[in-house]
């Protein structure tokens, strides 16, 4: 190690990365200062530890086996980890590993570059662009909200005018329609600025889209519509972790949506909502397809934007509540459209938040390495 290191040692504690070299066994022969600083112990405590020191408990089964694995048999390991410090604080960091040899004998290096800053930095940009959206948002809700209280304006003021005629009715009417259509505004408004960061359950997949679909069934069936469900590659046992009552309503106001497209579109074409639920590596895929109007083609990249409708009946909310949700649970939402020809929505939840790599083998190899750890 010594002729390994010769020379070396001032430029790696130089270097404002944490660096370890270990042997084979994941022994730490060497580690910098920059490693002392960031995990808290000493040199001395370090040395002749196992790399195990600074991982998690529950990482130490599967996670670092399969690192070990990977640096010594693959290109390496390089993502982002969560790890802990002396005082048993967690430090996020972004993992390098490598291995070499040296005079017949395997080393491994592993590189820590701390990311509690750049995460912060990360932050306070996505921050600075929610204040800019949000100030988009109440620049367009002060437009949304002005027509109808032009409207309510102008008709109150007819009734006004003199005694009442016929023609009051109708202007009740509107001075009603406005108003309602005001209420759900800020309803929905609230639906999404208010929206709360999902509390995750582990919740069997066809238990929660089943009660999104008897929710709207009774409203699909009274309008002629049918709700399929589709989960012929499901066993039936299959769950996610999610936020129930949130990812109930984010079906519900895609279903909404395929009503309304399915009854604005010839009534000749079909009248189904297919509801197709299926898994791939790790996660449930729900997919909402209907023989609706369809979307033309320079809309669907305004589909997710606030007050974008293109119905003029509707406020133009409920695929941005969506999207607020899915990506809140760490998901996906793909929307595929053809005028005229129809619609399909497709969510991509993750069913198990923890990657492969910390929750299995990647190798039957991998597992040699267990008594490393």
């Amino acid at each position: 190690m010594e002729e390994i290191l010769k020379g070396k040692t001032l430029f790696l504690d130089l270097v404002q990365v944490a660096f370890v070299l270990t042997d084979i066994h994941s022994r730490i022969l060497y580690a910098n200062r920059f490693t002392e600083r960031l995990f808290g112990y000493s040199r001395k405590e370090m040395e002749g530890e196992r790399i195990r020191l600074f991982f998690l408990e529950e990482d130490l089964t599967y996670f670092l086996p399969n690192i070990i694995y990977l640096t010594l048999y693959q290109n390496g390991f390089d993502g982002e980890i969560l790890l802990k410090q002396k005082d048993g604080k967690k430090v996020f960091v972004h993992l390098s590993t490598a291995s070499f040899k040296e005079g017949g004998e395997s080393f491994l290096t592993f590189s820590f570059h701390e990311i509690q800053r750049l995460k912060m930095v990360e932050r306070e940009k996505l921050l600075m662009d929610h204040w800019a959206s949000l100030g988009l948002m109440i620049e367009e809700i002060a437009h949304q909200i002005r027509n109808p209280i032009v409207s309510l304006g102008g008709y109150a003021k007819r009734l006004t005018r003199g005694p009442s005629s016929p023609g009051d009715k109708i202007y009740l009417s509107r001075i009603l329609e406005e108003t309602k259509r005001l209420e759900q505004m800020i309803q929905r408004l609230e639906e999404v600025i208010l929206v709360q960061k999902p509390v995750l359950k582990k919740e069997g997949i066809l238990e929660v889209i089943g009660g999104a679909i008897q929710d709207l069934s009774n409203e699909a069936r009274s309008k002629g519509i049918s709700i399929k469900l589709e989960t012929k590659s499901l066993k039936g046992g299959e769950a996610f972790l999610v936020d129930r009552g949130l990812i109930t309503r984010a079906l519900s106001h895609l279903i909404e949506n395929s009503i309304d497209a399915i009854l604005n579109k010839s009534p000749k074409r079909e009248k189904t909502i297919r509801i197709t639920v299926t898994t791939r590596d790790g996660d449930a895929l729900i997919s909402i397809r209907d023989q609706g109007e369809g979307i033309l083609k320079r809309n669907l990249h305004h589909l997710f934007d606030p007050f974008f409708s293109t119905r003029p009946d509707r406020i133009g909310l409920g695929l941005t509540f969506v999207k607020r949700v899915i990506e809140g649970h760490g998901g996906k939402i793909h929307i595929e459209s053809v005028q005229r020809e129809g619609t399909t929505v497709t969510l991509i939840l993750p069913m198990e938040r923890r990657r492969q790599i910390r929750r299995e083998w990647l190798s039957p190899e991998a597992q040699r390495f267990q008594h490393f750890s």
